[in-house]
């Protein structure tokens, strides 16, 4: 591949970057809410059922995230297309990722169901029999819901490699109306707790998905699916979108099974304690990550939009722009997460009693908070926004490496010497800086393999 000349035409002038962005940033805050209402309108339930109702999410994050991934790699591959000027080649590549997204969500589907007894039993086996009532619940309703999050994913990330973020900002509203809506008439008026909320995330989910399969199907696009309901494998372009699909879903898939076994420490935490002195560790981690997550919204958009401009340039085979753009959508990553962390910090101790958790449970959560407030202005970008650029270029080996390697080290590994009763005995705030490590070693990483430049040498397609 060889780079274009200098001068030449920029591929994304701001106002275009401004377009894509903010959309983004809307979406990602949009998405943050669905289970920050779930977590929130759960807790007149009682802390029980915000338990139950947060360790479900932990193992739903994880095929969240899976389905992400693949469709980052359908981004890739259709922004590469796009960036050569193959609309044809990108349209085909639309249609693959959604058959590769439908066939991996139903097979997990399908496996969370027969399983979801026995997965919650393996990983949260300690927990009080009223927690493991919630989650059941909980799990088997939001499992069904996967097949519609993966056609969801899948259209949004097609939009996001045209450019056009507004389609799947505006499904994003969609989705919190509905579950908004239908929450609050299970839970507050019918009382059905964690079911309650299971209904909102899946009657909302599937709207989206709805809304977006008959969106993403209109000839007038630049990239469509044409004729859905005649599939046609075409095994050039699914190995091009897993090239790029799997490693990041297995990095992610491992990032969040280390976060399971992180939270299985935690939920330690609360065997034969008195929470109404000591507080509630697992309530104090959900709430914490609840709140934590609004703050990387900045760094999550950003990253997102990294895909589709660096994608496109590479696919343009202009290594400069490519470059350029990276660094210039780092330094607005570290400006906007740099208010939101200063924001968090300031307000952690107002915003924690909205959750109406015990004093000592709340008392945790702002310290905890605080200091993620600290990290993640100086870390997170590095270690999340930066490593998407890697991905858009076909990098996605190392950053799958980096991750997994990071995750079991640092954050596992420290978390059991920080937190653990045999190790330093810190709690969950142990937990916490094991995790600030990972940010530290992986954006260390990420950052030298940025500069050397042996990213720009991957072809995608």
């Amino acid at each position: 591949m060889e780079s274009t000349a200098q001068g030449a035409k920029p591929i994304f002038s701001n106002q275009a970057l401004v377009r894509l962005l903010i959309p983004l940033a809307i979406e990602q805050l949009l998405l943050m809410t669905v289970g920050m209402a779930d977590t929130m309108m759960v807790t007149s339930a009682g802390e029980a059922v915000v338990s139950g109702v947060s360790l479900v999410d932990n193992i739903n994050n994880l095929i969240i995230n899976i389905f992400s991934a693949l469709s980052t790699g359908g981004a890739v591959v259709v922004a590469q297309y796009l960036g050569r000027q193959e609309a044809g080649n990108a349209r085909s590549a639309a249609k693959q990722l959604l058959y590769v997204a439908l066939l991996a969500s139903l097979t997990l589907m399908g496996l969370a169901l027969l399983l979801r007894g026995h997965i919650l039993r393996l990983l949260f086996g300690d927990i009080s029999r009223e927690v493991m009532d919630s989650a059941l619940v909980y799990f088997l309703l939001t499992a069904a819901a996967y097949p519609f999050i993966a056609v969801y994913n899948a259209g949004a990330a097609l939009f996001r490699a045209m450019g056009n973020s507004k389609v799947s900002m505006f499904n994003s509203l969609v989705v919190n109306v509905i579950n908004v809506a239908v929450n609050a008439v299970m839970i507050y008026g019918f009382g059905m707790g964690a079911a309650g909320a299971g209904l909102g995330t899946l009657v909302s989910r599937v709207a989206a998905a709805g809304i977006i399969a008959g969106m993403i199907t209109r000839p007038t696009l630049p990239v469509y699916v044409e004729d859905p309901l005649h599939p046609k494998l075409q095994w050039r372009m699914v190995k091009s979108i897993l090239g790029v699909g799997v490693p990041a879903g297995v990095e992610n898939g491992m990032f969040q099974v280390g976060k399971l076994l992180v939270l299985k420490l935690v939920t330690s935490f609360d065997i034969g304690v008195d929470l109404a002195v000591r507080g509630s560790a697992v309530a104090a981690n959900a709430i914490s990550n609840s709140i934590a997550g609004f703050i990387n919204v900045p760094g999550q958009a950003v990253g997102l939009g990294m895909v589709t401009v660096v994608g496109q340039c590479m696919g343009a085979r202009d290594h400069g722009q490519a470059v350029g753009y990276a660094g210039k959508l780092l330094k607005v990553s570290y400006l906007a997460m740099g208010i939101s962390c200063v924001g968090l910090f300031l307000a952690a101790p107002a915003l924690v009693p909205l959750f109406n958790l015990t004093p000592a449970t709340a008392a945790i959560a702002v310290q905890v908070l605080r200091w993620n407030a600290v990290f993640a202005t100086v870390f997170w970008p590095m270690s999340f926004t930066l490593p998407n650029a890697l991905r858009a270029a076909g990098d996605a080996k190392f950053t799958m490496m980096v991750s997994m390697l990071s995750m079991w080290i640092c954050r596992i590994g420290m978390s059991y010497l920080l937190g653990s009763s045999w190790g330093m005995g810190m709690g969950l705030l142990g937990v916490w800086l094991a995790m600030f490590f990972d940010w530290i070693v992986r954006a260390a990483l990420f950052l030298g393999r940025f500069l050397r430049g042996k990213w720009k040498e991957h072809e995608v397609i």
